[in-house]
C-alpha cells in the first residue's frame, strides 16, 4: 500500500530524529539496565548482610545465655566495630549489641566498660525510645559508681510520657545521693503521679518516699 506524503513525512522525521538520537537512546536504556541489574545485586548483597547480623547476635545472646561471656563479648564487639557498619544491615544491631555487653559487664562488676557500652547504646539506638532507656540505664550506672552529677544531667533532659515515671524515680534516687532531701521528695511524687496504676515500682516509691519524711 502506498504512503500519502503526511505518512511519509512523519517517517522521514522519524529516521532523522533516531539517526541524531539514537545512540543516546542505546546508552540510556544500555545505563538503566546496568543500574538496575546493580541495584538487584545490592539489594542481595545487603539482605545477606542483615542476615549475617541477625545470625551474629543470636550467638551473642546464646552465649550470654550459656554463660560463655567470652563469646558473647567477641560477639557484640564484632558487631558494634566501627569497620561492620560499612555493611548494610550490621547497624540496626550496633545499640542492641551494645546494651548485651552493657549487661554482661555490669553483672561481672566492671562498670567502666558498662557505662561505656550504655553510652554507645545512647549514641547509637535507632529510635527515641531506645534512646531514653539508654539514657535512663547510663543515669542509674552513674549513681551507683558514684557520679550522681552525671546521673542528674542525663534525667533533667525531657522524656516522653511513659518513661517519665522511672526518671522521677531515678531523680529522686540521685537527689537522695546528693543529699537533697526536699528535692527528693518532690521527685518521688512526681514519680508515684507517673507510674502506671499497677506498676510494681509504686510501692518501692511510697517507701522511698516516707524513708525522707516530711
Amino acid at each position: 500500500m502506498a504512503l500519502d506524503l503526511e505518512e511519509q513525512e512523519q517517517i522521514d522525521e522519524a529516521k532523522a530524529w533516531w539517526k541524531q538520537h539514537g545512540n543516546k537512546v542505546i546508552w540510556g536504556v544500555t545505563a538503566f539496565l546496568a543500574v538496575a541489574a546493580g541495584w538487584r545485586a545490592w539489594d542481595g548483597w545487603s539482605r545477606n548482610q542483615a542476615a549475617e547480623a541477625s545470625m551474629l547476635f543470636d550467638t551473642a545472646v546464646q552465649a550470654a545465655g550459656m554463660n560463655d561471656l567470652k563469646a558473647a563479648k567477641d560477639a557484640t564487639a564484632r558487631i558494634m566495630d566501627s569497620q561492620a557498619w560499612y555493611k548494610p544491615g550490621w547497624k540496626a544491631y550496633a545499640a542492641p549489641a551494645a546494651w548485651l555487653a552493657g549487661r554482661i559487664n555490669y553483672e561481672t562488676g566492671d562498670l567502666k566498660s558498662a557505662r561505656a557500652q550504655y553510652q554507645f547504646a545512647l549514641d547509637n539506638a535507632g529510635d527515641a525510645g531506645a534512646r531514653q532507656l539508654a539514657r535512663l540505664r547510663l543515669a542509674g550506672l552513674l549513681l551507683e559508681d558514684k557520679d550522681p552529677a552525671g546521673a542528674l544531667k542525663l534525667l533533667d533532659e525531657a522524656f516522653d510520657p511513659a518513661f517519665q515515671g522511672l526518671a522521677a524515680q531515678l531523680k529522686g534516687d540521685v537527689l537522695v545521693a546528693q543529699n537533697k532531701p526536699a528535692e527528693a521528695r518532690d521527685a518521688y511524687k512526681q514519680a508515684l503521679e507517673k507510674l502506671g496504676e499497677k506498676s510494681s515500682l509504686k510501692p518501692l516509691v511510697e517507701i522511698r518516699l516516707d524513708g525522707l519524711g516530711g
